[in-house]
C-alpha cells in the first residue's frame, strides 16, 4: 500500500471524513498531516467545518462542487495493486521473449 494513501486512510478516519471530500482534499493537493489544522471549528467559531472548507475552497478551484468520478481509497489501492500485477506480468514476458534458444547461423 502506498505511504501517502495510508496517510489518507488515516485522515479520513481521524476527520470523520466521506470518500468524495477526501477525493476533493487529494486533487486540491492538501496535506492529510495538515488537515488538524484546518478542521479546528470547535475552538475557533470562525472557522468553518473540514467538510464545508473543501467543499468551499474545491468549487472556487475547479468551479464545479463535486469531482467528476469519486473513488473510495480501497479502490484506489484495489487498482493500483492490479496495475502493478500487470506491469510485473509485462516485464516476465518481455524478459521471456528476449531469451530466445542460441542458434548457430554461419
Amino acid at each position: 500500500m502506498a505511504k501517502n494513501l495510508e496517510k489518507w486512510i488515516v485522515a479520513q478516519r481521524k476527520h470523520h471524513l466521506s470518500d468524495r471530500h477526501i477525493q476533493m482534499a487529494r486533487e486540491l493537493g492538501l496535506n492529510p498531516d495538515k488537515l488538524g489544522k484546518i478542521d479546528n471549528h470547535k475552538q475557533e467559531p470562525w472557522k468553518a467545518p473540514l467538510e464545508e472548507f473543501i467543499e468551499d475552497i474545491y468549487l472556487k478551484q475547479f468551479k464545479k462542487s463535486e469531482p467528476d468520478n469519486i473513488r473510495s481509497l480501497k479502490q484506489i489501492q484495489q487498482d493500483e495493486k492490479r496495475k502493478r500485477e500487470e506491469k510485473k506480468e509485462k516485464k516476465e514476458l518481455r524478459k521471456l521473449n528476449q531469451i530466445s534458444p542460441l542458434t548457430d547461423e554461419k
